[in-house]
């Protein structure tokens, strides 16, 4: 799996923003579902040029969503998907997600 294929998306969330904001940085990403701890490293190593310290994966279960709509009702849930938290080295950033 190619790096870029790995890593979908940053998380931006509330809780994602204060782990980023103290001195040991933390990001979150949605990767591949295939994807295990050593892929994620190496892809957020090859993406962002950056020394990962280590990775925390977890699932996300989907949650159940619920629609009233003119034909009658709709439950369903949202897809299923896979989160890494990864933490940098003391004095190192990913400037991409930072803003600047």
């Amino acid at each position: 799996m190619r790096a870029d294929q790995v890593i979908i998306e940053p998380v931006l969330t509330e809780k994602s923003n204060i782990m980023r904001e103290t001195d040991v940085k933390k990001y979150c990403f949605k990767v591949d579902p295939r994807a295990n701890k050593i892929q994620i490293m190496a892809a957020v190593e090859e993406l962002f040029s950056v020394k990962p310290v280590s990775c925390n994966v977890m699932s996300v279960k989907g949650k159940p969503r619920f629609a009233r709509t003119k034909s009658g009702q709709r439950k369903g849930s949202t897809a299923p998907w896979k989160k890494a938290i990864i933490t940098l080295a003391k004095g190192e950033s990913i400037d991409v997600i930072e803003g600047v």
